[in-house]
């Protein structure tokens, strides 16, 4: 099956990305795409208010998610991104969607927050407190991630032991020494440790570093982006899923389970 990575700038009117997605997701469904991986924090973004993703919030009802349900209708894609959703007053919770004809069919609420590099997410964001759901694409069994999670192996190893072909990873990957190469790193990294493909999509602009990923289960980059707005496109299929797992069957191999979540 075909998927798709798109990046673009967030900007700081929900309406103006919420069409970007539109666009993004047009275009995707135009390829023939089965996927279409978002950045996260799609809602809204400015420069001088780190705060207005959380400020910007709406539900899952919002005017932002309708119209990329109304899109989602019009094909038969999944496509996945992340958005706050009000949580109490002040806070909200990272949370990712993944949509097909028009319906939310599975949600995720971010487990790892972004408190590194002098940055605190939990501030002001609640954490998940439930493993990602798997969820179908074409025959093929995709495991849920956002961003930050990319550091922790364990999540990436769980999904891929609950049965994980691929891992979807919206992204927005904050500047800063050495940023791109933990990425590109890690990126590969996830894939190789669970032998699944990875898509993963970064936000670009002023702040993130784009550089959107197309994966394969041996850590090879199948397609990338640069730092600026794109999409892009490869080619995923279970024979070469299984392939590799016969060569390298590490998630048999292993001796040790993975750690509960506490």
């Amino acid at each position: 099956m075909i998927v798709a990575a798109g990046q673009f700038i967030v900007t700081s009117e929900w309406a103006r990305n919420a069409e970007r997605c539109v666009a993004l997701m047009q275009e995707a469904a135009q390829h023939r795409a089965s996927l279409l991986v978002l950045p996260e924090a799609l809602l809204a973004r400015a420069d001088d208010d780190p705060d207005l993703s959380v400020k910007s919030a709406q539900t899952l009802e919002g005017g932002f998610l309708a119209l990329l349900k109304a899109e989602s209708r019009r094909n038969t894609m999944t496509t996945v991104l992340t958005l706050h959703v009000p949580s109490s007053a002040g806070r909200a919770v990272n949370t990712l969607v993944a949509l097909r004809e028009g319906e939310v069919i599975a949600r995720y609420e971010k487990l790892h927050l972004y408190d590194a590099f002098s940055i605190q997410e939990s501030r002001l964001v609640d954490a998940g407190q439930q493993v990602p759901p798997l969820i179908k694409v074409d025959g093929m069994s995709v495991g849920l991630m956002t961003c930050y999670d990319l550091r922790f192996p364990e999540l990436a190893l769980t999904l891929a032991l609950q049965g994980a072909d691929l891992l979807a990873l919206p992204a927005a990957w904050v500047r800063g020494p050495l940023k791109e190469h933990h990425w590109a790193t890690l990126v590969a990294a996830r894939a190789l440790d669970t032998t699944c493909y990875l898509v993963a999509s970064g936000e670009c602009g002023s702040r993130n570093i784009g550089l959107s990923r197309i994966v394969d289960p041996l850590g090879v980059t199948l397609a990338g982006a640069s730092d600026q707005p794109q999409l892009i496109f490869a080619e995923v299929n279970r024979e070469h899923l299984q392939q590799v797992r016969s060569k390298l069957p590490v998630l048999k191999n292993r001796r040790f389970a993975p750690p509960q979540l506490l």
